[in-house]
């Protein structure tokens, strides 16, 4: 076997090299195009392709690409002018971007991993820091090791990234907790980070570097800065800050937590996914007096292509201005306040949400309410799922979080520029999101008593599956009769199956699935989420009758199998004996060819055919004499109809099956079950009815007997349905209405 990624990697590289080969002059524009579209889209239909191509891509995105086009050709010209001209760029960028923001003063270097600004920014603290590093290099660090500290909260993996590119050990990365009892869980907790900075300074540790948040990456909260700062001085610390809400800091009106920011000693901003435009670098801002420190650290560079990174987004700001800028952001924010979703005091641009069901305090079992606290985060995982596809513009997605676990994040400012998000779409939203909230509800309550009603049913087994958010996951359990692992598994994933086809052809508003693709258990039936008129009792008797009834035929199939099987060999030794009876009757001469066919045109012999026929009804076999007598194919024994009963639960119209009628039919159902019997003691004791002057003769008393014997066989069956004394094998749901216990 081989690996499938080898082999299509295989596949590639001879389409490849099979191109170099048959186009060795070099292929026109229009086949080079056609050729990046399908490496884009594959052999996707054109439908499903329309997905994966970005959407608002304005002029404003055009621009930016053009740059991209322009920054090649710009580096062909001479040294002179290009240095000229690639100055003029990155001073016009620059003076914009910290109007733009409030920070006076700074510099900026322009990237293309969101990363690498922080990390020429700790070179920069490092060689600032220690004097001698750029002679002795790590051994100045050993003397006195440095520490950068991060929040709990940061991006995942930052920490580990910054070690690997600066060469420090893990031991120099300390993550601060975030506050526990007193304001924001997702804020950096300032009076811890002061005593682990004093217990590392009284260590002989050296603090480097802090790394706050303006915006959690999860849930978009802003630490304290101010306090922050405070704190950095202190101990002669570098402050960087990142976050989503630093886009805000252009706004006419600032947060106080957010202001605090500009005084950092430098940020991170991401303007593509703010602006909505796509390519073009993140740029890191700071503030430094050493130029030469600067570019031993990376963050300037002599070479002028180096510089021409941030031509797409000198024509991309050019070409939307200040005013452009400002309405793209406060249009993000808006998004936000404008909803229903939260009324938040600070105005977080970020909106995290998740479902959320207390447990019942009646019961105290704590594993139970773990059981439901972490089908919460399935019920939040599949809402989220669902609101991202009804609603794609609203640009929500899934988060998970340490202490909250699966949640549901709208963040306006990172996707709205990118997916042209509007109120109407947010207002789309709340709706979908209106709509869910009662089936999630409804989902929870009754898997419980879905559960329950499964354990107490036999032949089907409950399969606990906290992942999964829906009703629940049910197996009907097979009766090996000492059939070996192998034979008792195939059996058991038949019937399975075969349950979840009858299943799905029901008219019903449930869903039926085999569960996830990876992970899921083995030969179950998945059910999705159901409504609060769901009759849980009706499903499940639902389920146990139809798994009955598969288990049942493949068992008929199979003895049939078997009986078809001796049939055949007793018909073969049937046979055998009866055509040694024919030679005996026949006698020695006539099995003489001359001699007996001369014997048999003097003397012919009569003798009826006698053949077999085999009963799959009765299982035996039968003389074929009838049919040569009568000429025509006997039908043998028809077996009895399935017997239907008139007690099979009623259904308004246009009501569908699994669901809950109202109170007034199910009355109507135990009036009529009732009455029905009363009918019947009442046709029990009433005489054959008589015309006037009419005595009753031999064959009126005859009738009344048989209608007596009739009444009161209907009687007994009808008290064995009530009483549910109902032979093994029937169906009750085909006899009593459902009604929820």
């Amino acid at each position: 076997m081989v690996d499938p990624t080898l082999a299509e990697m295989g596949k590639n590289l001879n389409e490849a090299m099979k191109m170099l080969e048959d186009n060795q002059s070099g292929q026109d524009m229009v086949s080079i195009l056609q050729l990046v579209q399908n490496l884009m889209h594959g052999e996707e239909e054109e439908e499903t392709s329309q997905a994966y191509r970005l959407q608002n891509v304005g002029e404003q995105g055009h621009m930016a690409l053009l740059g991209h086009s322009l920054a090649a050709y710009i580096s062909v010209l001479d040294r002179e002018r290009l240095r000229k001209l690639t100055t003029r760029i990155l001073s016009d960028t620059t003076l914009w971007l910290c109007r733009l923001f409030r920070y006076e003063n700074g510099s900026a270097y322009y990237h293309e991993d969101d990363r690498e600004g922080l990390l020429k920014i700790c070179r920069l603290v490092i060689h600032t820091r220690y004097e001698d590093y750029t002679i002795e290099g790590f051994n100045v660090l050993y003397t006195k090791q440095p520490v950068i500290y991060i929040s709990s909260a940061a991006r995942t993996g930052l920490g580990q990234a910054l070690c690997n590119q600066l060469g420090l050990p893990l031991s120099c990365m300390c993550r601060v907790p975030c506050n526990t009892m007193f304001g924001s869980q997702h804020q950096m907790d300032v009076a811890l980070l002061d005593r682990v900075i004093k217990d590392d300074v009284e260590s002989g540790k050296l603090p480097l570097l802090l790394v706050a948040n303006a915006g959690t990456p999860g849930a978009g909260h802003t630490d304290k800065l101010g306090r922050l700062k405070e704190l950095c001085e202190q101990y002669n610390m570098w402050l960087h800050v990142e976050g989503v809400n630093l886009a805000t800091l252009a706004l006419g009106y600032v947060s106080s937590s957010v202001l605090a920011a500009t005084k950092c000693d430098s940020m991170t901003l991401t303007l593509g996914s703010w602006l909505g435009l796509p390519a073009v670098p993140a740029v890191t801002l700071y503030r430094h007096e050493d130029p030469s420190l600067s570019l031993a650290a990376g963050l300037t560079s002599s070479q002028p292509v180096e510089k021409l990174r941030a031509l797409p987004l000198w024509l991309s700001l050019q070409y939307l201005g200040h005013d452009g800028i400002v309405e793209r952001i406060k249009h993000a924010s808006q998004l936000v306040s404008n909803s229903l979703l939260v009324e938040d005091e600070l105005s977080s641009p970020v909106v995290v949400f998740k479902f959320f069901r207390e447990y019942s305090n009646r019961v105290s079992d704590c594993r139970r309410s773990r059981s439901v606290c972490f089908f919460n985060c399935a019920l939040s995982l599949q809402l989220g799922e669902q609101l991202a596809q009804l609603v794609p513009a609203s640009g929500v997605d899934v988060v998970e979080l340490e202490d909250e676990g699966t949640c549901v994040r709208f963040s306006p400012l990172m996707t709205s520029a990118v997916l042209g998000t509007e109120i109407q779409d947010v207002d789309q939203l709340v709706d979908c999101l209106k709509m869910k909230i009662p089936v999630l509800t409804s989902t929870l309550q009754l898997r419980e008593e879905f559960e329950q009603e499964v354990r107490r049913t036999v032949g089907l087994l409950y399969i606990e599956d906290l992942s999964w958010p829906g009703l629940g996951v049910v197996r009907y359990n097979y009766h090996s009769d000492g059939k070996n692992d192998d034979k008792q598994e195939k059996e058991l994933e038949k019937i399975n199956t075969e349950l979840l086809k009858k299943l799905n052809e029901l008219e019903s508003d449930l869903t039926f699935s085999l569960g996830p693709e990876f992970g899921g258990q083995k030969n179950c039936v998945y059910i999705g989420m159901v409504t609060e008129d769901l009759d849980v009792s009706e499903l499940v008797e639902t389920i146990a009758a139809t798994g009955r009834e598969i288990e049942e035929n493949s068992r008929l199939l199979e003895n049939m199998t078997e009986v078809v099987r001796k049939g055949i060999q007793e018909a073969q030794l049937q046979l055998q004996k009866a055509n040694e009876e024919r030679l005996l009757e026949e006698g020695l001469l006539r099995q003489i060819p001359v001699v007996g066919s001369v014997l048999n045109w003097f003397s012919p012999f009569q003798a009826s055919p006698k053949g077999r026929t085999f009963n799959l009804t009765a299982g035996s076999l039968e003389s074929t004499e009838s049919t040569y007598v009568s000429k025509a194919q006997g039908t043998g024994t028809t077996p009895p109809p399935t017997p239907t009963s008139s007690l099979a639960k009623q259904r308004l119209p246009g009501q569908k099956i699994f669901k809950r009628s109202l109170r007034s039919s199910d009355a109507f159902s135990e009036t009529s079950s009732v009455s029905h019997c009363d009918d019947l003691e009442k046709v029990d004791q009433r005489p054959p009815a008589l015309f006037p002057g009419q005595e009753q003769g031999p064959l009126e008393t005859e009738k009344a007997e048989e209608q007596k014997e009739v009444a009161q066989a209907t009687k007994t069956d009808t008290e064995d349905i009530q009483s549910d004394k109902l032979p093994l094998g029937t169906k009750l749901m085909s006899f009593k209405p459902f009604r929820k216990k």
